[in-house]
């Protein structure tokens, strides 16, 4: 593991020759670092992510690495494309994909995916925890993303999801109402399906704060099986975490037309 900071005392360097000599690392494996995202340029004004291998460096830069090999070896689940309207694009995003990148990569996120699958830029406007899997708005246009964010943020987007937990569920509806971080949070619950001591739920958020599901149903004893920060699964249990986004409504902000997409059934979980 890398973690090193290097001040450019060179004008006109390009960023590979820089990690070369500092690092212990070949051309080819610093390239593919590069494209996984795990190097960050510093200059006067900002930091940002750096892939490209040939940039020219100036006195003064800083350039961080943050190289794990274990996590770029990993390799993700690949998205699957539901519907593409060019200022945004909707996917299944498969557990275990994040939403986001860190410092260390982010090769394996929705975002950098999609950008390298459309070939477009990409812009995060909401998030699922990497163990969630479901459906994803990405926009591709600064505008785009500013709008999505407004409808969320008004609450103008339905989401709805599936949830397993274990045991005999005893209600079939009930609203979860708790303040999630000291926040107002509102969480709509119908049972749908009881089989072999495990109930599938349909969940309906009306806000989003974080791990909302996973903490309600917990507060009332029934935590999402596989949850291991919320819930009764160990940090070696096999179980995925069964929480799932399936549904999200909108009006389009293109074309002004409702938009209601759903995951096809052979896609969804199920008891």
């Amino acid at each position: 593991m890398i973690e090193r900071k290097i001040t450019i005392k060179t004008d006109n360097q390009l960023l590979i020759d820089a990690l070369t000599e500092s690092t212990s690392l070949s051309k080819q494996v610093l390239k593919i670092a590069l494209d996984k995202g795990c190097v960050w340029l510093k200059t006067s004004k900002k930091i940002n992510r750096i892939r490209r291998v040939k940039k020219p460096l100036k006195i003064g830069n800083e350039v961080f690495i943050y190289f794990n090999e274990k996590i770029l070896d990993t390799s993700p689940a690949q998205p699957t494309l539901l519907l593409d309207k060019k200022d945004y694009s909707i996917w299944f995003k498969p557990a275990g994909v994040f939403s986001q990148g860190s410092k260390w990569g982010d090769h394996c996120t929705l975002t950098r995916l999609v950008e390298k699958s459309l070939d477009r830029t990409t812009f995060l406007v909401h998030r699922l925890d990497r163990a969630t899997s479901g459906l994803m708005i990405i926009a591709h246009t600064k505008l785009m993303a500013k709008k999505f964010s407004k409808l969320f943020t008004e609450r103008h987007i339905k989401k709805m999801y599936l949830a397993i937990v274990e045991g005999n569920f005893p209600h079939k509806n009930i609203s979860l109402n708790d303040d999630i971080d000291g926040k107002h949070a509102l969480t709509h619950v119908t049972k749908l399906k009881f089989n072999t001591n495990k109930s599938l739920l349909k969940v309906h958020i009306e806000t989003g704060r974080k791990h909302q599901i996973r903490k309600h149903l917990s507060s009332i004893n029934f935590p999402i099986i596989g949850d291991r920060l919320h819930g009764k699964a160990e940090k070696n249990h096999l179980e995925d975490l069964q929480l799932q986004a399936i549904n999200l409504v909108f009006k389009c902000p293109i074309e002004h037309k409702l938009i209601d997409l759903e995951l096809s059934r052979d896609m969804q979980l199920t008891l």
